[in-house]
């Protein structure tokens, strides 16, 4: 007579279990690897952070009961275990997310010609304040940047600003989106009330929500567009001065894009296009998926970005 060996059932491990381990390690293993490996995480607004931790203690906890009930066999009825397994797809669907927030970090460039390292950087907790040096300033930037980018990308090309005597506050957005807070602007403001001419501005998705607060906002004097275009129309924004910078081989705010945005601008508006530059050249942070191959290169594409720049900042006059 032959017997068979068979395996005990409180070894069998049912697939909802191995599911169940695939999500306790993407929710420690991944939140881990961006915290640890871009720098731009922790240098941040603090709601990324919070939220990477926040998934790896859930991931340890579940990591915990899983050994507690590694013996276990629980039968579940089928709507349960749909259940179960929804659950599941629902956490890898939300760690695919936290993958696609992880921000690009700030790549030291070629400061843009002109800019000088006089002015004071404070590395607030949710903004970037850049002081002049010498007499108080009396105009002010706010802004906003570009999706999943981070802040500190834009103050090399924006220092220019500074050392001509613009206040500048570069926003550290929730998220890295700015649209989670296009109101953020107004608490720069609020902190700074020695600043009697404000202009907001921003890149990409921080214009959109750069220009909502400008046509919301009366007391803003000035629109600056970095590769962006605003979402609704602004043609009847009394007293608002607007400068459009784009560059001619942008594969996200395309050239046809940034001519379409004519209609919703104030006719007044400037447009400055920039031969040969790209949607990445308007901060230090490498290159973009999706954007086009520049035909310059980025110190002398950014050079003319900052010229336009403090000619439209520093020509502002308050309303």
């Amino acid at each position: 007579m032959t017997t068979s060996l068979k395996v005990p059932p409180a070894t069998r491990r049912p697939a909802l279990f191995w599911a169940s381990v695939l999500c306790v390690g993407a929710l420690v293993l991944v939140p881990l690897w961006m915290l640890l490996g871009n720098p731009a995480v922790l240098r941040g607004h603090p709601l990324l952070p919070a939220l990477l931790v926040t998934a790896v203690v859930v991931g340890l906890l579940w990591a915990v009961l899983l050994w507690r009930r590694r013996r276990a066999s629980r039968k579940r009825s089928a709507l349960r275990a749909a259940g179960a397994w929804v659950g599941r797809v629902a956490v890898l669907a939300l760690v695919a997310m936290l993958v696609w927030l992880n921000p690009f970090a700030y790549q030291q460039g070629v400061v843009a010609t002109g800019s000088s390292p006089k002015a004071s950087v404070a590395d607030e907790l949710t903004a970037i304040v850049m002081r002049p040096e010498g007499a108080p300033a009396t105009k002010g930037l706010v802004f906003y940047p570009g999706a999943r980018v981070e802040a500190r990308a834009y103050v090399d090309i924006l220092k220019p600003a500074v050392d001509a005597g613009v206040l500048v506050v570069i926003l550290k957005t929730p998220l890295n989106l700015s649209l989670l807070d296009g109101n953020q602007a107004r608490g720069a403001m609020v902190a700074h009330p020695e600043i009697s001419t404000w202009t907001v501005g921003g890149h990409s998705l921080g214009g959109v929500s750069a220009g909502s607060f400008a046509l919301s906002n009366q007391d803003v004097d000035g629109l600056l567009l970095y590769a962006s275009y605003p979402l609704d129309s602004m043609r009847d924004r009394a007293g608002l001065r607007v400068l459009s910078i784009s560059g001619s081989e942008d594969g996200l705010s395309t050239p046809g894009k940034i001519d379409a945005s004519r209609e919703l601008l104030p006719r007044d508006a400037a447009f400055v296009e920039v031969q040969g530059g790209n949607h990445a050249f308007f901060g230090d942070y490498g290159p973009q998926p999706g954007d086009g191959e520049p035909g310059v290169g980025r110190d002398v594409a950014q050079g003319q970005i900052t010229a336009a720049t403090v000619a439209f900042l520093t020509g502002i006059e308050g309303g």
